[in-house]
């Protein structure tokens, strides 16, 4: 299948067009990693706390960092996960404490400052107990100061109570998935005199922690070496192959190609502050292979035609070439870039880096193979001509016949 017919466009005129948007694109990205924003790398290189909460009703991610603000959380990062009608959200917290207790001075700190500076019941509930974030031991500690039941015997009271604390907590995480929408649900459940001293005592703040996690600034260190020697020794992996494959100039055209691919990705995240994830570096690799594949067929194509076409200057195969692959080009990379599209459009918060980077590195890399590597061979043999070198280029050898 052709999606186009005889087509006749000369790439390599439009040269310096391509030279300037790939160094405005570059030059840009460069600056805001050293100047501007930064590399924003996420929790996973860079070591914290993540802190996955959950809302009753859709969670405002403004209302929350200003709560942060005003608590002295200034570098904290907010962002959806999950389906929206799940109403969760994770918050980063820089940390460099990978003890234990980390865990719980993170859910602590988080669960404080929406309290006081979120929740539109924290402030007219002060010195009550949060049901939505109560703990077993703080809920088993609550009833038995309050002693609802008139037990009067301490050992008992250390047995009866955290059975019943144990009961709600079931209900409100099992049942509820961690939020109550009222006390009164808890009729039938437990006695009517806990339920009243509830209501007396404790309140919904209307958001709960889910879960909590903490990466040490070590383990970040590491992750963040390993993926730059995954992206090197992939990017050497394909030198040498093309080396073989084809010629040095062939493997030094594709490794550049994908060289700047990688760069306007990384650039993108940058100046749109997009953290950089595990996922966004296997996104990367990914689209390194996608680009390096796509080049190579045009490399092979072009090597094809300098067998067949005798008379033909380089530049005029080089354009031939990649117009016979513009169709195969367009099918393979259109199909793929609509999909990660859909895929980042609706995929929610956890795969948007990821399909960002997609989306991002598919553009530049379809680009790239007609824009930057297949260039660089007219480059590489109109250096060799001016200083008076065979500037052949290797052309395919005939098929064998039997």
């Amino acid at each position: 299948m052709e999606f186009f017919h005889e087509v006749n466009v000369d790439w390599l005129g439009k040269k310096w067009y391509f030279l300037g948007f790939s160094l405005i694109f570059s030059i840009s990205g460069l600056l805001s990693m050293f100047f501007w924003h930064g590399l924003p790398l996420g929790v996973d290189f860079q070591g914290g706390t993540l802190v996955y909460l959950k809302f009753e009703q859709t969670p405002q991610v403004d209302r929350i960092r200003q709560a942060a603000d005003r608590a002295g959380l200034h570098n904290v990062k907010i962002q959806r996960f999950g389906r929206a009608a799940d109403h969760e959200v994770i918050v980063s917290l820089p940390q460099r404490d990978t003890r234990e207790s980390s865990l719980d001075s993170g859910r602590t700190t988080i669960v404080k400052t929406l309290q006081s500076n979120y929740s539109p019941h924290g402030a007219s509930n002060s010195g009550k107990l949060d049901l939505d974030n109560a703990t077993r031991e703080s809920l088993a500690a609550f009833l038995t100061a309050s002693d609802p039941l008139h037990i009067g015997n301490p050992t008992v009271e250390q047995v009866k109570y955290p059975q019943i604390a144990a009961t709600i907590l079931n209900f409100r995480d099992k049942d509820k998935g961690g939020l109550l929408d009222s006390i009164s649900e808890l009729q039938g459940r437990v006695d009517p005199a806990v339920i009243a001293a509830l209501q007396q005592g404790a309140y919904l703040s209307g958001f709960t922690v889910r879960n909590v996690e903490i990466v040490g600034p070590q383990v970040g260190a590491q992750l963040r070496k390993q993926a730059l020697l995954a992206t090197l020794y992939s990017l050497a992996g394909m030198l040498v192959y093309l080396w073989f494959r084809f010629e040095l100039i062939y493997g030094v055209a594709a490794v550049v190609a994908v060289f700047h691919d990688t760069l306007i990705t990384l650039g993108a995240f940058s100046l749109s502050n997009r953290a950089i994830t595990l996922t966004v570096i296997a996104a990367i690799l990914t689209l390194i292979g996608y680009s390096m594949n796509d080049t190579i067929v045009v490399f092979d194509r072009i090597r094809e035609n300098l067998r067949l076409v005798r008379r033909g200057s380089l530049s005029d195969i080089v354009n031939k070439s990649i117009n016979q692959t513009l169709s195969r080009t367009v099918l393979t990379s259109g199909l793929t870039f609509l999909t990660v599209l859909c895929i980042f459009l609706f995929g929610g918060e956890v795969l948007n880096g990821f399909s960002f980077a997609l989306v991002i590195g598919i553009l530049i890399g379809t680009y790239s193979s007609i824009a930057v590597a297949a260039p660089m061979l007219v480059a590489y043999q109109d250096w060799r001509a001016r200083r008076g070198k065979v500037a052949a280029l290797p052309a395919a050898k005939r098929a064998r016949t039997i």
